[in-house]
């Protein structure tokens, strides 16, 4: 179950530790469709039978795994009294690990600082995404996130 924050309290949510996220499945399918939608169509990634045998199975795109970010973080964090929060950017990113397709992956998360920007708060965090069974994470990166007040939210 995700934290529901309200607008007016984020300022209270820096160094806060969120958790876990859900696990959430990487398999085949879903590597093939990110393979589509961007065109990288590697052999690493989607030729199973080479992959198999020249590397013991295939691996999810860095990006696939970085793109699951905000599903992974919507199982951890709300925001009440958001008109909207938008994605800013990432900073930090590092792939440590590869993903082998199939794996399990989930995120860890920690609010790294709240600052106010544009009427509203931005959120950066530290976010780990693991995979299931794994000694080392899949991915390292710095969320950076804004989230803008409704109407009747108080701003920042």
């Amino acid at each position: 179950m995700s934290l529901i924050v309200a607008f007016s309290d984020l300022p209270d949510m820096a160094g806060r530790d969120l958790g876990v996220s859900d696990w959430l499945s990487l398999d085949q399918p879903r590597i093939n469709r990110f393979a589509d939608a961007t065109d990288d169509h590697q052999w690493i990634h989607v030729d199973v039978e080479r992959a198999t045998r020249e590397q013991g199975g295939p691996i999810a795109h860095g990006f696939l795994t970085l793109s699951l970010l905000p599903r992974l973080q919507d199982d951890l964090f709300h925001i009440q009294g958001a008109e909207k929060v938008l994605n800013v950017g990432v900073n930090k990113v590092r792939f440590v690990s590869p993903a082998p397709a199939g794996v399990r992956v989930r995120l860890r998360q920690t609010v790294a600082a709240i600052e106010a920007r544009a009427g509203g708060w931005q959120i950066t965090s530290d976010c780990v995404i693991e995979g299931e069974g794994l000694e080392k994470p899949l991915c390292v990166a710095q969320s950076v996130m804004l989230a803008l007040p409704a109407s009747d939210a108080d701003a920042a």
